[in-house]
């Protein structure tokens, strides 16, 4: 397997980002050691928040959650998918799949042992973060799901369509436009600058150019059997289940969109499900401060679902 890894020297001085970086091992299927990186801050003896980000984003996209969520005593940890952000990238979008992203954070889980994990976890990171729970459900507390969910191939609409015709068409993805597209607000161009950081030409972007097709939208997709496996996991859910979606988001969010969830998911029965107005998809740009209250709200308010 070729890998491809990010220069140190593209991370350095990024606006609003001074973390420390920390890096772990797992291994692929062929033995191939991968590198996963990911932030540690807070202090190590509170109950870990663990962020889980998108596609074409990375740890960045939290710059604004982990001072806060830090400030009021939570240990915060955001993991860098495989083939973003500084973890290492497969040059090869074969070796992408559903099973070996699951697989490899899976490993990168019991590797770091964390325990009594809120988790919080928007577009990609959604679909895996759920996808975990199968297999890792003891480590976890409660679920936050944020401008996600988990499609299970019953067909695409026309943005995703779109969307997976123009991801495979381009030989580079323009990431600073995709995220500035899936957010409200005016990026700077530093911010933008720190989106594209991790790709230095088209090669590095077989992760991200792979996400779209792995979307377990139509029926013959390869994910369909996990995403199913998964939903008849959290029909059995019963620890708490947060939803919080941006209204401006045209990926993941139309009126009762997280209905889908709350309706299905024991846990989320009884909890104070938001709405954001204004913000897009990536509502971790957006609506921040929002966001730190909201997480740090739950798991102090630990409200549990249906016995």
């Amino acid at each position: 397997m070729e890998i491809l890894r990010t220069d140190d020297t593209r991370f350095e001085g990024l606006a609003d980002y001074a973390f420390a970086p920390h890096y772990r091992e797992v291994v692929a299927r062929d033995g191939t050691a991968l590198r996963f990186h990911f932030l540690d801050e807070g202090p190590r003896d509170a109950a870990p928040v663990l962020l889980l980000h998108g596609n074409p984003t990375w740890c960045y996209l939290y710059r604004h959650l982990v001072p806060g969520l830090v400030e009021r005593g939570h240990r915060v940890v955001a993991l860098d998918l495989m083939g973003m952000g500084r973890s290492d990238k497969p040059a090869d979008q074969d070796e992408y799949t559903m099973a070996a992203h699951v697989d490899w954070m899976g490993q990168w889980l019991e590797a770091e042992d964390l325990t009594d994990i809120t988790l919080f976890c928007q577009d990609w990171g959604g679909i895996l973060g759920l996808c975990l729970l199968p297999d890792h459900g003891d480590r976890f507390a409660r679920v936050v799901a944020a401008n996600t969910g988990l499609p299970e191939g019953r067909g695409m609409n026309k943005f995703m369509e779109d969307w997976l015709a123009f991801s495979q068409s381009v030989d580079v993805l323009p990431v600073g436009a995709l995220v500035q597209g899936g957010t409200t607000r005016t990026l700077s161009d530093a911010e933008v600058a720190a989106y594209e950081a991790p790709f230095p030409d088209g090669s590095f972007q077989a992760g991200p150019k792979r996400f779209p097709v792995l979307i377990p939208l139509q029926p013959d997709n390869p994910g369909v059997p996990r995403a199913e496996a998964t939903w008849a996991y959290l029909e059995t859910w019963v620890k708490p289940f947060l939803t919080v979606f941006g209204d401006q988001d045209a990926v993941a969010y139309k009126a009762g969109a997280q209905q889908v969830l709350v309706d299905r998911i024991p846990g989320a029965g009884a909890q104070p499900h938001r709405v954001l107005e204004g913000p897009s998809h990536f509502i971790q740009e957006d609506a921040p401060e929002e966001l730190v209250a909201i997480i740090d709200a739950f798991v102090a308010d630990d409200r549990p679902g249906p016995a």
